[in-house]
């Protein structure tokens, strides 16, 4: 018989209530009586591991790891989250954003409760680096850029952008701030974020391309840098229907992450004398890192190409990219049936990322948290470890 295990009845009520299910519901997704599901919640018994499992991945959609909580979260609302995202884009986000949402929150608490609550970076940059919505783009740039210690030739040097990506993500979490990765399954989103005073993370859209998830970063940055939540999104038009700080905030993280990536006094040198072509601009985009786009913005902007022009060739590179994901998607299905392809392991250790597998394993090897623990912690079964723990040797 699978033995009980101690979760918390509080959470199991939170749980269904803020999942808006009747016991009614609940009992019958779980296959018991409505007798059983108010028996747990009470405290009068409580669900095997395996059905914990089938509780929070199937019926709740949340981690694990929650269920185990003293108390249940403090969750906020998006509208609290995002402060500046309009409320009807708010309203049009997709039942996948929610539980994303909930999920970062999850996995704030983790990177707590592991770090025994003190962020244990030597440069925190949360606590180093606070800017107003006011401030100077430029002087964010520049700040930032010095703080993180990485330079322009050393940017320039990275092989690809696969070097790129890995390499600003490992920075970020060298300084306090965790990237997580995700399939969003909403095209519309490409980052979000969720500020805290010690352990604030970013979660980019792993389905956009790796020159998104790097703009995503450091938008994200810019919105912690800033004390505020936030959002990336490919919506254009957001910003028209915000004011205030709200609007100023949008603004900056828009700016900081084009000027960080690409600082206007090397481009100013890179672009003197050149004709702006597809080309050209392949070569720029190539030679920073990121994507066409945030140099042809930047060509925009110094009014070296008309608006027109802009906007078809962005229409034109996200037609691109559209196909390519589509020829992308068939190639990893075919590889992964193949001996030796990518695999689960591999996919869920590059969205949690090689310092939060450390970190976890590291708690684990030191008997500071059991075997399930561990599992809950990276969200897998327990019959997974084996597999995370070959991806980290």
């Amino acid at each position: 018989m699978s033995e009980k295990i101690p979760v918390n009845p509080d959470v199991l009520e939170w749980a269904r209530l803020t999942s808006g299910m009747q016991p009614s519901e609940v009992a019958h997704k779980m296959g018991k009586d409505i007798a059983t599901i108010l028996s747990w919640e009470r405290g009068d018994s409580a669900p095997t591991y395996i059905q914990l499992e089938k509780l929070a991945y199937q019926v709740y959609k949340r981690p694990l790891a929650l269920f185990f909580f003293p108390e249940p979260p403090q969750e906020k609302t998006p509208q609290q989250s995002f402060r500046t995202l309009p409320e009807h884009e708010i309203e049009k986000m997709s039942s996948r954003m929610y539980y994303l949402l909930k999920q970062a929150r999850a996995m704030q608490i983790n990177l707590a409760e592991l770090n025994d609550d003190i962020n244990p970076v030597e440069h925190n940059i949360v606590h180093d680096l606070k800017f107003h919505p006011d401030a100077s783009v430029k002087t964010m740039a520049t700040q930032v850029r010095e703080y993180l210690k990485i330079d322009l030739n050393t940017q320039f040097n990275w092989k690809d952008i696969d070097e790129a990506l890995k390499s600003w993500r490992n920075n970020l979490e060298e300084h306090g701030t965790f990237v997580f990765k995700e399939k969003f399954n909403d095209e519309s989103f490409s980052g979000f974020c969720l500020y805290h005073e010690r352990f604030p993370l970013i979660y980019v859209n792993n389905s956009t391309s790796k020159s998104r998830q790097i703009f995503s970063i450091f938008h994200e940055l810019a919105h912690i840098l800033l004390g505020t939540g936030g959002v990336d999104t490919r919506i254009d038009d957001y910003i028209d229907y915000l004011e205030g700080d709200a609007r100023k905030i949008e603004i900056l993280c828009n700016s900081f992450a084009g000027e960080f990536l690409v600082p206007d006094p090397d481009f100013s040198q890179r672009i003197a004398n050149i004709t702006i072509d597809d080309l050209s601009v392949q070569n720029l985009a190539e030679r920073y890192w990121v994507s066409r786009e945030v140099i042809l913005r930047k060509c925009l902007d110094r009014s070296l190409v008309r608006g027109d022009y802009y906007t078809e060739k962005v229409e034109q590179w996200r037609d691109e990219d559209k196909k390519r994901k589509v020829e992308a998607k068939r190639k990893r299905d075919e590889a992964e049936k193949k001996p030796g392809g990518p695999t689960y392991y591999v996919t869920k250790g590059a969205y949690l990322g090689k310092g939060y597998l450390s970190l976890v394993f590291s708690r684990y090897y030191k008997k500071k948290i059991s075997i399930n623990q561990l599992a809950d912690y990276l969200g897998v079964k327990v019959k997974s470890i084996s597999g995370m723990e070959s991806i980290i040797q």
